[in-house]
């Protein structure tokens, strides 16, 4: 077993597929490779996972990442319909133009953040993406925030309860691996901008405190129910806040449904939407 390796664990079922961040001792350091979830294992808890196994594995990410885009250009289509139905009526169904909201995503995980960004642009989405370990998000988004000026803000990467302090008292933040970074991160992005509905700020991973990160100033946050999320949650949800009109707040039902992992996954607040029409389109003029 060695740095790089695809492994599961044998004491949790083999639930999760997870890869080998590096190796200290006869300890492990795990990332799992849908879901945002670190975690750690003694090397003899570990079984490796050979080539077919990580192969499908990736398949099943390659389809859930098929089905997220696919239901976020269905939302976009029923969106832009319905604007062509306005501004027809208006007689200006081709002299507007579309501003949706800005995103500036942070992620622990440089795969990850790839894959994120791969969904943002398909989907037409402003973004600007950083890879930073997440204890030092907090720092980063103070340095990056006075230039970018998003209007969301995705704090993610990889979390997960510690196991022995989870049993003493999983409302305590030192029962989780990132909760805590995740938090001052929140905090100072609150310190940039206070207004809730100015910036939208969706915070988490696996397993993460829901409660500690929303009231740390966390719009959207992760895990409700304790539980592992996918790797695209979050960007969903970006997605859906930068598409949804400043005129309305985010269908939290909606959105929250339409996670892979639901509403024991991911979480919120009533929130308004950052996307905004503009006229005229001077192309068309």
């Amino acid at each position: 077993m060695k740095q790089g390796d695809y492994c599961v664990r044998i004491s949790y079922g083999k639930d999760v597929i997870f890869r080998i961040e590096y190796i200290i001792q006869n300890t492990a350091v795990l990332r799992g490779v849908e879901f945002r979830l670190i975690a750690d294992a003694p090397l003899s808890d570990l079984e490796r996972v050979e080539g077919t196994f990580s192969n499908s594995a990736a398949l099943g990410y390659d389809l859930r990442f098929t089905e997220t885009r696919k239901r976020m250009e269905q939302f976009r289509k029923v969106q832009v319909e319905k604007q062509m139905r306005t501004m027809g009526e208006a007689g200006l169904e081709s002299s507007y133009f579309e501003v949706p909201g800005k995103v500036l995503h942070l992620d622990g995980d440089a795969s990850y953040l790839r894959k994120s960004m791969d969904l943002y642009r398909r989907l037409k989405v402003p973004v600007e993406g950083h890879y930073v370990a997440e204890k030092d998000m907090a720092d980063a988004l103070l340095r990056l925030l006075p230039n970018s000026r998003p209007d969301i803000v995705v704090i993610t990467g990889h979390d997960g309860m510690i196991k022995s302090e989870a049993e003493q008292n999983k409302y305590h933040l030192s029962s989780y691996k990132n909760s805590t970074h995740f938090v001052k991160a929140i905090r100072a992005a609150r310190q940039f901008e206070k207004n809730i509905d100015t910036l939208t700020v969706i915070a988490g991973a696996c397993q993460s405190h829901f409660e500690a990160l929303l009231q740390a100033g966390a719009n959207f946050a992760s895990s409700p129910g304790r539980i592992l999320i996918h790797a695209l949650d979050p960007v969903q949800i970006a997605c859906k806040v930068s598409y949804t009109s400043i005129q309305e707040s985010v269908n939290m039902m909606d959105v929250i449904s339409n996670t892979v992992s639901g509403i024991k996954g991911m979480g919120g607040i009533e929130t308004r939407g950052s996307y905004r029409i503009g006229l005229p389109n001077i192309q068309h003029m």
